[in-house]
C-alpha cells in the first residue's frame, strides 16, 4: 500500500511552543488514598468552573451527535460545534450494520425507530447489474440470508436508512436530552453544555494552565465574529477534511485518490414506482455504450436516488455537470426519459483509503473519531459504522477520566483499540472495492486501464495537448471502451460475449462481487490490547487478512470481543419480556457487568468484585445466568444475593448451546463486561484469591499503574 504524507506546516497556530503546559497539566500521575490509586484529577474538576466544558466536539455528523448523546446519558457535559449553518439533505451513507444498530438500541429506542422507518427489506436486499434500468439484467446478488433475520447472533438486524434521516433522528434524541440547536448570532455568553452551535467554524486551539482554548468564528448581521470556548478535551468528528486533525499536525497514511466520482442526488417517483414493481434493489450497476454508473436507491417509495459516476478532472469539470446534463446522463442509464425528474444537488468526491497516524494527541486532550481518523472506500459501508463504534468506545473512557475514576492515560487505549480496527476495515473496504471492479473487468472494461489512460493524458505524453483536446481524446477513448458493451458483442451467440457473460455469472455465484454484509468483521472484531486483560491469543477467522468475501460471525468470549448475544428472561420479574445479554450492560450508567453462573464459588467471586469495585469507585452489576431448566422449577427461588440480577437462558431449541457453551467456557467461569459491551476480562475456572485477582483486573482495565485495593 502506498503511503502518502500530507504535512500541515501551519501547526504553529496550535501554539506548539506551549505544549509544555499541556504536559504539565495533563501529567496528573497517581496518588494513594487508603491504599488505592486513582488519578489526581478530582471528580469535580470540570464542574468547579462552569465556563470550562469537559468535552467539546467539533463536527455534528452522525459520529459527533452519537458521541454527544452517549456522553450526556453518562452525565458528562458537552457541546458540539458545526461549521455549516444547516444540515445537509444529501443522503450520503445509508447502510447501518449490526454493531451500529446495537449501539442505537441504547439510544432511547433509536434502532426500533430505524427498523420501522426504513424501506421494507425486500425492496433493498439485492444488488442488480444491468445494461439499463429498463434494459436486460446481467445478474443480481441477494445480500440477505435466512440467518440475518433470525436474531440469533444479534438482537437487531442491519438497516438501510439515509444519513440525513439518521441525523434528524439523532437531533430529536438530543432535543429530548434538553440540547438546543443554535445559530451563531443567537448565542450569548459562555457555552455551558447541551448546545449544538451551527455556523461555528473551529479556527485554532491552544493550551492554557487550566484548559484548551478553542477559537471559532461565526457570522452575525453579515459580519464575521470570533468566540473562544474553553474545554478540557477536544474531540474532532469533523469529517475527512478534519480541521482538528490538521491543526494537530496529524498525517494520514494509506492510498489516496483511488477514484474521483460525481454524486447526483435526484428524485423521481416515476422511476421509484417502476423499480418497485419490476426490479427492487439497493444498488444498480449500469453498463451501456452511452454511460456507466451506479444508482443508489435510497427510498424507492419516495423515489429518492443518488447516482455515482466516474469523474476525471481536470479534463472534466464540476461545472460540466449542470442539472440538464445530469438529467440526460440519468436518462441514458435508465433507458427511458422520466417526466418528473428533479436534480437536487451535484457533489464531487474523492475515494481515499487512509488512517490517521494518531487518534490521540496533545497529551490525550485532542482526539479524532470517525472520518477525521479514517476514510474508506464506501464498499461495505464501514465508514460511518466504524465512526459510530469509535464513539461508543470513547464515551465510557471519557466519562471515567472526567469522573476521576481513571487517569487520563486511559484515553491512550482508545487509539490502541480503535486504530487497528480502522486499519483492518480500510483494507477490507479496499478488497471489497476491488471485488466491485471485477464486474466491469469481466465485461471488457478494466477500470485500471481507464485510470492509466487518464494519467497518461494528464501527466504523460497527453499533457502537451491543449486542455480542450485532452478532453476530446479522453472522451474518445472512453467511447471506444464502452463499445465493448454493445448488444452485438455482449450476447450468448457471440463467442467473446458468451465468455464474458459466463465469467460474470461465476463472479456472482462465487461471491466475488461487491458484498454488503460482513458479519465476522461487523460483530466479531476484537481488541487485542487496551482497556482489557488479555489471555492466550488465538487467531480466529475474523483476524485473518481481509478477502472481501462474506464470512459468518463466530461468538467468542475472548477479552476484547463484543459480548455474544443470547436471549434471556428475568427471573425476578413477573414480566415475560425477553432481553439480550447486551441489555445486561446499561446505556445510561458507567457500569460494568460481571456474568456468572449460579455456582457458590462464583458468588464468592462476585462479592469480592463488588467490594473491590467500590474501592475503585466503579459500579458493577452482577448478572447470574441460569440454565433454561430453571423454568421447570417455578417454585424454586435462585439462592443468590438480592442485589444480583438473575436471568434465565431462552434457547432457540433444546439442542441449542447453553450460554457457557456459546462462549466456549464452563459454568465455573466468569466474564467481566465493559460499559461498551466488550469483554474486559474472563476466567475459565474457579479463582482461589478473588480479591487480588479483581484488584489486578480493575487496575489494568482502568489504566492504573499499580494498585492495592484493601
Amino acid at each position: 500500500m502506498r503511503v502518502f504524507h500530507r504535512i500541515n506546516r501551519n501547526i504553529n497556530v496550535v501554539q506548539i511552543a506551549r505544549s509544555n503546559l499541556f504536559e504539565k497539566r495533563c501529567n496528573f500521575g497517581l496518588i494513594y488514598n487508603n491504599n488505592r490509586c486513582f488519578s489526581t484529577l478530582p471528580s469535580n474538576y470540570f464542574n468547579k468552573n462552569d465556563t470550562i466544558l469537559p468535552v467539546l466536539i467539533v463536527g455534528a455528523g452522525p459520529v459527533g451527535l452519537v458521541l454527544s448523546i452517549l456522553l450526556t446519558k453518562l452525565g458528562i457535559r458537552c457541546a458540539v460545534l458545526e461549521k455549516n449553518t444547516n444540515f445537509s439533505k444529501h443522503p450520503q451513507a445509508h447502510f447501518i450494520n449490526n454493531r451500529s444498530m446495537e449501539v442505537f438500541r441504547k439510544l432511547d429506542g433509536l434502532a426500533d425507530e430505524i427498523q420501522q422507518l426504513q424501506p421494507p427489506v425486500n425492496l433493498w436486499r439485492k444488488f442488480i447489474y444491468c445494461t439499463s434500468l429498463y434494459g436486460s439484467v446481467l445478474g443480481s446478488v441477494d445480500h440477505m440470508q435466512p440467518q440475518d433475520f433470525e436474531q440469533v447472533v444479534s438482537p437487531v438486524t442491519v438497516a438501510h436508512y439515509s444519513q440525513y434521516k439518521l441525523t434528524e433522528r439523532l437531533l430529536k434524541k438530543l432535543k429530548n436530552l434538553n440540547f438546543k440547536i443554535h445559530e451563531g448570532d443567537k448565542v450569548d455568553g459562555h457555552v455551558i453544555d447541551r448546545e449544538v452551535l451551527m455556523g461555528h467554524e473551529c479556527l485554532s486551539y491552544a493550551a492554557t494552565d487550566d484548559c484548551i482554548n478553542v477559537a471559532c468564528s461565526y457570522r452575525k448581521d453579515g459580519n464575521t465574529f470570533t468566540r473562544d470556548i474553553q474545554c478540557g478535551i477536544l474531540v474532532g468528528t469533523d469529517g475527512a477534511g478534519s480541521t482538528v486533525r490538521k491543526l494537530a499536525g496529524i498525517n494520514m497514511k494509506g492510498e489516496r485518490a483511488l477514484q474521483n466520482l460525481i454524486s447526483v442526488h435526484f428524485v423521481s417517483r416515476e422511476l421509484g414506482q417502476y423499480l418497485l414493481e419490476k426490479r427492487p434493489g439497493m444498488l444498480f450497476f449500469i453498463f451501456n455504450t452511452d454511460a456507466i454508473g451506479v444508482l443508489v436507491a435510497h427510498d424507492l417509495q419516495q423515489g429518492e436516488f443518488v447516482l455515482q459516476v466516474p469523474y476525471y478532472p481536470p479534463q472534466q469539470k464540476l461545472e460540466d455537470f449542470k442539472s440538464k446534463m445530469c438529467e440526460q446522463l440519468i436518462f441514458k442509464l435508465v433507458g427511458h426519459e422520466l417526466d418528473d425528474i428533479a436534480v437536487i444537488d451535484v457533489k464531487p468526491w474523492v475515494m481515499h483509503a487512509e488512517v490517521a497516524e494518531k487518534f490521540v494527541s496533545c497529551n490525550n486532550q485532542v482526539i479524532l473519531a470517525g472520518d477525521a481518523a479514517h476514510r474508506f472506500p464506501p464498499a461495505g459501508g464501514f465508514g460511518m459504522n466504524t465512526g459510530i463504534q469509535d464513539a461508543q468506545n470513547l464515551a465510557w473512557k471519557l466519562a471515567s477520566v472526567i469522573n476521576g475514576i481513571a487517569p487520563i492515560t486511559l484515553l491512550n487505549t482508545y487509539e490502541s483499540e480503535r486504530k487497528p480496527i480502522a486499519i483492518f476495515n480500510t483494507a477490507l473496504s479496499v478488497e471489497n472495492f476491488k471485488a466491485a471492479m471485477e464486474v466491469p473487468a469481466a465485461l471488457g472494461l478494466d477500470p485500471t486501464i481507464a485510470n492509466s489512460v487518464h494519467r497518461i493524458i494528464t501527466d504523460g505524453l497527453g499533457s502537451i495537448l491543449p486542455s480542450g483536446l485532452q478532453r476530446v481524446v479522453l472522451d474518445g477513448i472512453f467511447n471506444i471502451g464502452r463499445a465493448q458493451l454493445s448488444q452485438t458483442i455482449l450476447n450468448e451467440k457471440n463467442p467473446i460475449g458468451s465468455s464474458r457473460l459466463a465469467k460474470l455469472k461465476r463472479i456472482f455465484e462465487e461471491g466475488k462481487s461487491l458484498q454488503l454484509q460482513f458479519p465476522a468483521e461487523d460483530l466479531g472484531f476484537r481488541y487485542v490490547e487496551g482497556a482489557l486483560v488479555s489471555d492466550r491469543h488465538v487467531i480466529r477467522d475474523n483476524e485473518r487478512a481481509p478477502t472481501g468475501r462474506r464470512r459468518d460471525y463466530v461468538p467468542s468470549s475472548e477479552p476484547g470481543s463484543r459480548l455474544p448475544h443470547m436471549k434471556l428472561r428475568s427471573l425476578s420479574s413477573v414480566s415475560d419480556e425477553v432481553i439480550s445479554t447486551l441489555d445486561l450492560v446499561p446505556g445510561d450508567k458507567l457500569e460494568f457487568a460481571l456474568i456468572i453462573a449460579p455456582v457458590e464459588s462464583s458468588y464468592k467471586l462476585a462479592r469480592a468484585t463488588m467490594s473491590v469495585a467500590a474501592k475503585f469507585n466503579v459500579l458493577v452489576k452482577v448478572c447470574v445466568i441460569w440454565p433454561e431448566a430453571t423454568a421447570n422449577r417455578p417454585n424454586e427461588t435462585p439462592s443468590s444475593p438480592e442485589s444480583f440480577t438473575n436471568v434465565m437462558e431462552v434457547k432457540k431449541s433444546r439442542d441449542s448451546p447453553s450460554w457457557w457453551d456459546l462462549c466456549r467456557m464452563n459454568d465455573r467461569g466468569a466474564i467481566l463486561v465493559r460499559p461498551d459491551e466488550h469483554i474486559a476480562w474472563r476466567s475459565r475456572s474457579e479463582i482461589h484469591d478473588p480479591i487480588t485477582e479483581i484488584e489486578r483486573v480493575f487496575a489494568v482495565v482502568l489504566g492504573h499503574k499499580t494498585c492495592i485495593a484493601s
